[in-house]
């Protein structure tokens, strides 16, 4: 069974790590009311997703 022969610095270990951050998902200008909203979700301004109303949003 492999077992590590050093304990792992702090360093290394957060060298390794530095690829596991997490990024910001971009946000888009929804096409009907121009509001942002994130991709590939209904707009919660006025409801639309995909060109079509889908949720009645009362104003």
């Amino acid at each position: 069974m492999a077992v590590p022969k050093r304990k792992t610095s702090p360093s290394r270990r957060n060298m390794r790590r530095s690829h596991h951050a997490l990024s910001a998902s971009p946000f888009q200008d929804c096409p009907n009311c121009g509001e942002l909203k994130a991709p590939h979700n209904l707009c919660n301004a006025c409801g639309h997703y995909n060109g079509r109303e889908i949720v009645a949003v009362e104003a």
